[in-house]
């Protein structure tokens, strides 16, 4: 119901752009409805299911129950922000610092207790790519931020997210094809149901886009054809493997609603980042003289 009402919130806010925008650049305009919808589930997660949640927060940390309030609130804050486009700078922000935070104490110490193990890599990077996300969010909106002038911390902003969104891509690429009977995209810590059609396919479709993206992005080169090449098909995995996933056993949300919405996101992320990249598919250059930097700025 959370992830309805932010999309609902969503779709009447955007409808407008949706019209206004004219080929391929329409898919972009989708970026914002596939990420803070699923901020939303999250979000509510951790009120429905807050004492599994609490058990998440470092052991050193007092007040465990309040952490996992707090950050549904800062959630669901976050996510009406973003969908209502209202304050969703800021908003963007505070949400890639919060993401960038469980990253350094949830899952470094994980990933560090066993570094061999896949999975914390694949969780950690998860939250380094939705950070990117919400950069990306910052940065195609930013103004004057402290004491960078508004194209520095533009800039500032794209490259984190372009960053961040490839190292994350490529962990995934690589993992595909060394683990192809996992699950596709980012939640590959169990097999794929056996009913699902052409399995093997869908790994190394996912695997291969992965790369693809990660590498252009990593190098700078055709950023925005990139990211968008990699957020359609993240969806085209939400739709044809997580979406029917969903539908065989509705209420389980640990097995089907989280898997789908984590993807969703990802696929909203890197539309997210497509947008936020120049026009010319180079992610250091400035689209047009409306945003060449002052006189004195380097």
């Amino acid at each position: 119901m959370a992830g309805i009402a932010i999309l609902t919130i969503g779709i009447l806010t955007s409808g407008k752009e949706v019209l206004r925008t004219r080929g391929i650049d329409r898919i972009l305009v989708f970026g914002p409805l596939f990420f803070a919808p699923p901020m939303a589930v999250f979000a509510a997660q951790h009120f429905t299911e807050a004492r599994a949640v609490a058990t998440l927060v470092p052991s050193w940390m007092p007040g465990h129950l309040f952490w996992t309030y707090f950050v549904g609130t800062a959630l669901i804050a976050a996510s009406t922000s973003i969908a209502l486009n209202k304050q969703a700078q800021w908003a963007a922000i505070l949400l890639a610092v919060m993401l960038i935070v469980f990253v350094l104490l949830l899952h470094v110490p994980r990933i560090m207790a066993d570094p061999k193990n896949a999975i914390p890599w694949a969780i950690a990077l998860r939250d380094v790519a939705f950070s990117a996300g919400a950069m990306a969010i910052a940065g195609a909106q930013t103004r004057e931020f402290g004491y960078l002038g508004r194209n520095q911390a533009r800039n500032w902003l794209r490259t984190l997210a372009r960053v961040s969104l490839s190292v994350s891509s490529i962990f995934y690429g690589v993992e595909h094809f060394l683990h192809p009977e996992f699950m596709p995209a980012v939640d590959f810590d169990r097999s794929m149901p056996t009913w699902i059609p052409i399995r093997m396919f869908w790994s190394y479709l996912a695997g291969t886009a992965f790369l693809i993206a990660g590498m252009s992005l990593l190098g700078n080169r055709k950023t925005r054809p990139a990211a968008t090449l990699l957020g359609v098909v993240v969806l085209i995995l939400v739709l044809f493997v997580y979406l029917p996933i969903l539908v065989s056993n509705p209420f389980d949300i640990d097995n089907g609603l989280n898997f789908l919405v984590s993807t969703l996101a990802f696929s909203g992320v890197a539309l997210l980042v497509a947008k936020a990249m120049p026009g010319d598919g180079r992610g250091n250059k400035f689209k047009d003289s409306r945003e060449l930097p002052r006189a004195g700025t380097p």
